[in-house]
């Protein structure tokens, strides 16, 4: 699955692949709002932890990872 963070003041957006699914990460988004820490923590594919300031996000996006089309009839 495909997590898109968009953080305030940021051009470019946060893309990480997770094996979560998105029942799981609206659940850990919805726990980081009401935490005293604030702070949203997902793990990748490859086990990295990726922590975000809940303040600086300005929005996140979760989508199922699109398979990717191989040779001319990808069209």
């Amino acid at each position: 699955m495909e997590v898109k963070i968009g953080i305030q003041q940021v051009p470019r957006e946060l893309v990480l692949e997770s094996t979560q699914s998105p029942e799981q990460v609206e659940t850990a988004v919805a726990e980081a709002i009401k935490s005293d820490l604030g702070l949203l923590t997902l793990v990748d594919e490859k086990g990295r932890r990726v922590v975000v300031p809940i303040a600086k996000i300005a929005y996140i996006e979760i989508a199922e990872a699109e398979s990717r089309r191989v040779g001319f009839g990808a069209l």
